[in-house]
């Protein structure tokens, strides 16, 4: 099978639907003649993705000089992907994120949640302003459609009144280097960011609005001060819309200590500081699928997570769950977590075997399987 997989999503730092696409592209390619685009060109070479700092000063630049930059810049890539398939001819083309490209073939497209409908609050305008234009359309091109959860298939289902059978949910998976780790294993990449082995309260995601990052940091400011000294919250993820009155909010606690803010970081280094968390706590109010409370139960980090969308499909009874918008549900958890070293003990546990549910390999197997269903049905 000769398989065209659109590639840009690599092009930026890798949050969830990056790491989708990368793992996706190299389960591929041991099995598929995998072509990936790149937004100007095509490629089969060796997986890549772009320097964080490059591409984000090259984002900045185009939304400034150039009015509608989402627009101009997918009407250019339109025309290089086209070009590029002229010559390729692939099979199958699928489309990891979202919004696909006209293509002569067979579609199939990943659809990971639809937050821009259910909380347009927390996008920006430009960003919903594509997705309005190029979504339905891509809907409709596509053979079949995959989301990462059942919660999506279903709100897909009832939104777009498209037929059950035309989508087949699919989840995602965890790397085989998310896994308990010793303090000596990690002891460089805390010392680095001066933290303490299993000593702080781990929170991961984009600084935007729908992961309720203010949930994390309201429940933190009410625990006690002798709590936060000993446990202070760590937040990692790059730095995403609407943050200016969350930095406010946090300044004076980084000043103190209470609050370490790391921005992005590598991977490596993502790995090492989850496993060595004492909990992850993930409020968001809406995700497709879910990735950092996989991740971090395949550390063996307790996770305490919201109770909505497609979470507990991942975390099970294996987390504790709670309501995203009461903040008092969260501080009583973190504290129970503290507390009770039983809890904690019997979260890791049970998290550890959550987690042996979901794997790439498996996430691959599923998606060729798809590709060989629509293939024989055209």
């Amino acid at each position: 099978m000769r398989i065209a997989l659109n590639g840009t999503a690599l092009l930026s730092p890798l949050t969830g639907v990056g790491r989708y696409t990368q793992q996706l592209a190299e389960g591929l390619k041991q099995h598929v003649d995998l072509s990936i685009f790149y937004g100007n060109h095509w490629s089969n070479d060796k997986i890549r993705t772009a320097p964080v700092k490059n591409i984000a000063t090259y984002k900045k630049i185009a939304g400034l000089l150039i009015p509608k930059a989402r627009i101009v810049s997918r009407i250019a890539q339109q025309y290089k992907f086209t070009k590029g398939q002229n010559t390729i001819k692939s099979d199958l083309y699928h489309e990891p994120n979202f919004l696909s490209y006209k293509f002569k073939g067979p579609t199939v497209l990943t659809v990971h949640d639809l937050s821009w409908i259910r909380y347009p609050g927390t996008h920006p305008k430009d960003r919903i302003a594509m997705m309005d234009r190029y979504f339905l359309p891509s809907l409709e091109r596509a053979q079949k459609i995959i989301t990462d959860s059942e919660f999506i298939k279903t709100e897909i289902i009832s939104t777009f009144n498209i037929p059950p059978e035309k989508i087949q949910s699919i989840g995602l998976g965890v790397e085989n280097d998310f896994k308990p780790k010793l303090n000596t294993e990690t002891l460089g990449t805390l010392k680095k960011h001066d933290l303490g082995f299993k000593n702080y309260i781990l929170a991961l995601g984009t600084l935007e609005p729908r992961k309720n990052l203010q949930l994390a940091l309201e429940s933190f400011l009410s625990l006690p001060q002798a709590i936060r000294k000993q446990y202070p919250l760590v937040l990692v993820g790059m730095l995403g819309w609407k943050t200016s009155n969350f930095e406010k909010l946090i300044e004076p606690l980084l000043k103190t200590g209470e609050v370490r803010q790391l921005g992005y970081v590598s991977r490596q280094e993502l790995i090492d500081i989850t496993a060595s968390a004492k909990m992850l706590i993930y409020p968001s109010i809406y995700e497709g699928f879910g990735l950092p409370p996989l991740e971090a139960m395949a550390c063996g980090t307790p996770v305490i997570a919201s109770n909505v969308s497609s979470i507990p499909e991942v975390v099970g009874d294996a987390g504790l769950l709670i309501d995203p918008h009461d903040s008092t549900q969260l501080k009583e958890a973190i504290l129970a977590m503290i507390n009770d070293d039983d809890l904690s003990t019997r979260l890791s546990k049970a998290g550890l075997a959550q987690s042996k549910n979901f794997s790439w390999e498996q996430c691959t197997h599923n998606t060729i399987a798809i590709y060989k269903d629509v293939l024989n049905t055209i």
